[in-house]
């Protein structure tokens, strides 16, 4: 799939939106990956300082064919902006990449930061941290989530470039 799109000139054209449909995520997110680009439909995971719905989300199939093509999703990670544990590594990162997800956007912590940035993944997480989580099968998927006070639906849209991200609850490109 080709990404010709801008987040600045998605801002620019749904600027005066005031139904909630577009939303702009703060800029408190580091890149990680291999890939700086990137967008696709939103599913959605909540967990803290246990990356066991991660690990599920990113071992499932990342992608959904449409009528335009292959499509990879965003997996959208509430974290709780947790800055004492990695909820992606270069395991799950690697796995991500295989199963074809476009993207995982994460509030909390990565880690193996060299291995993720050599995947052809999309990453953005808000520090890296070496600690990992602990794994006791907690973790909530495909529910509504505020990340740093900005709402996401699974389903929304999300598009993530060099400016920043955005979330639309549908396609706009």
């Amino acid at each position: 799939m080709t990404l010709s799109f801008a987040t600045c000139d998605l801002c620019d054209a749904h600027k005066d939106d005031a139904s909630g449909a577009f939303r702009v995520l703060p800029s408190v997110f580091r890149d990680f990956g291999g890939v700086r680009r990137f967008c696709g439909p939103v599913v959605t995971v909540k967990c803290f300082e246990d990356n066991s719905a991660v690990k599920a989300a990113v071992e499932s199939v990342g992608f959904v064919d449409t009528p335009q093509g292959r499509v990879g999703k965003v997996l959208v990670v509430d974290g709780g902006g947790s800055l004492r544990r990695a909820l992606l590594g270069g395991n799950l990162g690697a796995a991500a990449a295989r199963n074809g997800w476009a993207g995982v956007v994460i509030d909390g912590c990565v880690r193996d930061v060299l291995e993720l940035a050599a995947l052809d993944l999309g990453i953005r997480a808000l520090a890296s941290m070496p600690l990992p989580t602990e794994k006791r099968g907690a973790g909530q998927q495909d529910i509504a989530l505020q990340v740093q006070g900005v709402w996401v639906r699974p389903g929304d849209w999300l598009y993530a470039d060099e400016d920043g991200m955005v979330l639309s609850g549908s396609r706009v490109i």
